[in-house]
Order: C-alpha cells, then sequence, then structure tokens
C-alpha cells in the first residue's frame, strides 16, 4: 500500500518502521522543517521511507491508499478533511495494532493518572502474568507496540495507556477497557466536554459480551458511562462498593478486592507509597483492572511495593535551604493540579503556567486562596491563571503572587520565597507546548535548575 503518515513524532515514526518493513510506501509528513526533524529522519536512515517537511500539503493525497494520523494530528486539519471528502481511509498505529495482535489487550485511559496506572498495571503483569507468556506494555506512553506486534504470542497480555487523541478515531476496543475519571481536559482539541468524553466512551463502544469494562465509580464522568458497558462491570472508589458491584476499595485503612466469592484485603494504606487520595485511587484502579485481567493477589501486592511514582509525577526532585522540591510536570490540566495540592498539608510554593487547554481555572484558584502561601506564575497562560486567582488580599493566601516569563525564572523566583519546611511545587495546570518539546522536557529541565539551587 501507499501509505501516507502525519506526524512524525514518536507514533509516526514507529508506524514508519513497522509499514516499511512489510512493504508498504511509505511518506512521513511533518509541518516542521527539515533542520527540526534531523534526529527522526536519521532514527529512519536506511529504510524507503519518504520525507515531506514543512508543511501539510494536500498534493500528498495523490498517491495515498491509507492515511495514518500520529496523536497530536486533529481530525479537522485540510488534509486530514480533504483526505475524508475524497474517500481515503484514516486510522492510526493503536487501530492497527488492534487489528492484527491476537493477545489480551487490556486498554486504559483517563483525564488523569493513566500513565500511573498503566505502569501499575504493567508492574502487577510483568510480576504474576505466567509463563511462558509475556506482559508488554506500552501505547500512549514508552514505545508504541506496532513495531513489537510480530513478536507478541497469543497468550501474552498487553497492557496500553490511551489518550483521547488516539480513541477518537478507533473503531475496535481491547477485551478489558478501563475508563478512571473523565473531567475537562483537552478542549482546545475537542471542542467540549461532551465531544472529549464520546472520544473517551470509544474504549467501551467496541467491546463484546465476553469483555470487561472498570469504571471508577467516585468519578461522575466515568460512571455516567457504565450504562455503555456491553459485558461484565467492574468499579473502583475510596468507598465500600454497593453490594451488587465486584472491584476494590477502602475501608479502615486497607485495600480490598470483591470479587463475588468474598472481600480479599490487598495491602495496607501505608504499604503504598504514592501521595494522595488521587494516587490511592490509581492503586485500586490497577488492582481491579489486574483482577480483570486474572492477575493474583500475589501480583498486586508486587506491583504495589517498593512503588515510588513514575518519573514527573508528584516527584521528589531534592532539599534547597529545608524546602523540598517536587517535579509534577505532567500536570497539564487545573484538574490534575488541584489533586496535587491537596496531596500536600505543609506549606505551598506553587509554580503555574505554560499553555492552557481552554479549561476552567475557578476550582484550582479556589484551592489555592486556602492552601496556597505563594504562587508564580509563568508562561503564555500567566496572565489567564493570576485573572482566575483574583485580587490580592493583604493577610489572605496566597500571600505573594509573581509573574514570570518562563520556568527558569520561576524557579528563581520559588527560590527567593521558599522557607524551611515549604514544599516547593511545579504542577503547572498547562502544556509545556510554549516553551518545550513536551511535559518530560519540562520536567527534566526543572529538575537540572532545582539541582543546581541544591
Amino acid at each position: 500500500m501507499r501509505i501516507l503518515i502525519l506526524g512524525a513524532a514518536r507514533q509516526g515514526l514507529a508506524l514508519a518502521r513497522f509499514a516499511a518493513s512489510r512493504g508498504a510506501e511509505v511518506t512521513l509528513n511533518d509541518q516542521r522543517p527539515a533542520d527540526q526533524m534531523q534526529a527522526a529522519i536519521e532514527s529512519l536512515d536506511g529504510l524507503p521511507v519518504r520525507w515531506a517537511l514543512g508543511g501539510h500539503s494536500l498534493d500528498l493525497l495523490k498517491d495515498a491508499d491509507l492515511i495514518c494520523l500520529s496523536g497530536g494530528i486533529p481530525l479537522n486539519l485540510p488534509i486530514v478533511q480533504e483526505a475524508a471528502r475524497r474517500g481515503i481511509p484514516l486510522t492510526n498505529d493503536t487501530q492497527i495494532f488492534l487489528e492484527l495482535v491476537e493477545a489480551t489487550v487490556i486498554g486504559i485511559t483517563g483525564s488523569a493518572g493513566k500513565t500511573t496506572t498503566t505502569t501499575l498495571v504493567g508492574r502487577m503483569a510483568q510480576a504474576g502474568f505466567p509463563p511462558p507468556g509475556k506482559a508488554w506494555v506500552g501505547g500512549n506512553i514508552g514505545q508504541p507496540l506496532i513495531e513489537y506486534v510480530d513478536q507478541i504470542k497469543k497468550d501474552d497480555l498487553v497492557v496500553l495507556e490511551l489518550s483521547s487523541f488516539q480513541l477518537e478515531q478507533m473503531s475496535l476496543s481491547p477485551h478489558v477497557a478501563a475508563i478512571l475519571n473523565i473531567t475537562p481536559n483537552h478542549l482546545d482539541r475537542h471542542g467540549t466536554l461532551v465531544a472529549y468524553t464520546a472520544a473517551k466512551a470509544r474504549i467501551l463502544d467496541f467491546q463484546h459480551a465476553g469483555d470487561i469494562a472498570i469504571l471508577g465509580h467516585d468519578d461522575p464522568g466515568a460512571w455516567r458511562l457504565a450504562h455503555r458497558v456491553k459485558g461484565s462491570l467492574l468499579a473502583f472508589g475510596l468507598s465500600p462498593l454497593p453490594p451488587n458491584l465486584r472491584g476494590t476499595y477502602t475501608q479502615q485503612g486497607f485495600l480490598y478486592l470483591r470479587d463475588g466469592s468474598g472481600d480479599h484485603k490487598i495491602a495496607a494504606r501505608q504499604d503504598v507509597q504514592l501521595r494522595g487520595d488521587h494516587n490511592l485511587l490509581n492503586v485500586l484502579a490497577a488492582c481491579s483492572i489486574a483482577y480483570a485481567a486474572g492477575l493474583s493477589l500475589e501480583a498486586m501486592q508486587a506491583g504495589i511495593y517498593g512503588f515510588s511514582g513514575v518519573a514527573h509525577r508528584l516527584e521528589f526532585v531534592g532539599s534547597v535551604r529545608g524546602a523540598a522540591w517536587y517535579n509534577d510536570s505532567i500536570a497539564t490540566a487545573p484538574e490534575r493540579t488541584l489533586a496535587a495540592v491537596r496531596s500536600f498539608a505543609e506549606p505551598l510554593v506553587l509554580l503555574l503556567g505554560g499553555r492552557d487547554k481552554n479549561l476552567p481555572w475557578e476550582a484550582l484558584a479556589e484551592a489555592v486562596r486556602e492552601r496556597v502561601d505563594h504562587v508564580i506564575v509563568f508562561g503564555e497562560a500567566a496572565e489567564k491563571i493570576a485573572k482566575a486567582l483574583g485580587t490580592q488580599i493583604p493577610g489572605k493566601r496566597p500571600y505573594t503572587l509573581d509573574y514570570c516569563s518562563g520556568l527558569k525564572e520561576a524557579v528563581m523566583a520559588a527560590a527567593r520565597v521558599a522557607e524551611p519546611g515549604d514544599v516547593v511545587l511545579l504542577s503547572p495546570g498547562g502544556t509545556s507546548y510554549d516553551e518545550f518539546k513536551d511535559f518530560e522536557e519540562r520536567g527534566e529541565c526543572f529538575r537540572e535548575w532545582v539541582k543546581q539551587l541544591i
């Protein structure tokens, strides 16, 4: 086939390698110019891939049998709309993977927590999946698994993190599908919460009677989708579940699994090293998903014990003059920052900013006025955030509000106001694209600048 891949980031590059290895005529298109793409070009050196850089010309559609969209490519892009008008099929790497893979697939999505939950399920699967089977973890995190589809056997287990960008054009659902929560996110891409929810719900829409869905019982956005479940339904939540529901919950300092035969103790709350109730929900979700995949209590415990989190998610960086600095660069929506703020009892110095996703800041602003001593705003969204925080009142939180053009300046400002016993928290609430390639690069720079302070 003649395949046109739009977007030459991680997913596009993986799909190009896969398609070229299968004998396809591959054209890889990206709006960035060639001088910004040298590393990507070199990564495909030796493969018969044609590059088309510097824009999305409609001329590329002339020879295309199939259009493959990377996650960052919106459906309203003119070249995508024109391809649809001409009847050229649209797909993505995850859709192709699900069409080809024979193993059981777990898919995990949600507005927040999906990376931590996917990582935990991966740990549980790698600890408890019986040989000769193997557990594979990927999707929206790590390496796209399309390159490994020929190595994945029928008796293996696949754990995928799935974003709304991937789901909105898919017509297959995984055997085990989890929606952790649905709160306003990516409205700059989807336009409305209704459209965003519809994209997330597609993880359920193509399941069958023998499949299993897991929904967050405490989250109204996720639980409202229970009527769309076609197979078995499991739940997770902080409070005990209704008697008719199987799943996981907490009670009197312990995590429990209800499997239909009884309620079984998984672990003590103190065994979970992650901060905050939102992370406890991630652990409960992972246990429900693991149960749905047939993993044992021992496998769940192996995943939980010793797990201190993943990079850029409430990650402790170090102490500077008695203040503890945390990297939560993954928080690209105000809702995620709100969860991070609630994870600390210490006095807070909060770094907010980046690029706004057309999301509401009011709930976070209210929490800031209750909990945060000092706020530093930075980047494109600085003025919008400051406006949401409202007029400063002498003697009321936040006691200070500093404006900075970029993150490095914000780090220096935070160092000036932080006192012994404080927590300095980078939890921006906005994306990184005004200043960095992605949230990971932003978090890595933050780490480096903090280490220089140390």
